[in-house]
């Protein structure tokens, strides 16, 4: 992940940047004992999303094309909230999905900018560790950035 490395070295407060890897640290550690959750990113047009999967990927995700392979499935759009990906995403669910029968169906908010903010990766990368295990990471940014929908 030497990307992530790279980004978090380019900050210029030595504590923040502390903070920003140990935050990485965290996540990183834990998910080194877990399984890999197949997990497919989605527009608004039911097409793969591919915006999120280096997040995905660095957080334990599976990341697969084949949204009926997918136990988790993720809703995000360029420019998109959550409040209009609700009114939007219910008429796109196939209830056969297994993500939908599990629950596990969650609406990101668009964060394109998260690219070049270390800070707002780091905190996409938690999102994503959220979501993809629920109960073992709770950062806090579910309603802000990110939501559980229920189908």
């Amino acid at each position: 992940m030497s990307f992530l490395n790279a980004l978090i070295n380019n900050v210029g407060d030595e504590t923040l940047r502390e903070d920003l890897q140990e935050r990485v640290d965290i996540i990183l550690h834990k998910i080194k004992f877990m399984d890999k959750v197949p997990v497919t990113c989605l527009d608004t047009n039911n097409t793969p999303n591919h915006v999120l999967n280096v997040l995905l990927e660095a957080v334990g995700g599976e990341v697969l094309e084949i949204v009926q392979q997918a136990k988790v499935l993720i809703y995000h759009q360029t420019n998109t909230g959550i409040g209009q990906l609700m009114g939007l995403v219910p008429a796109l669910l196939e209830k056969e999905w297994p993500a939908v029968a599990y629950n596990r169906v969650y609406l990101m908010e668009d964060t394109s900018a998260f690219l070049s903010d270390p800070v707002s990766f780091v905190e996409a990368m938690e999102d994503m560790a959220e979501m993809l295990y629920p109960g073992y990471f709770i950062f806090g940014n579910e309603g802000k950035n990110w939501t559980s929908f229920a189908v």
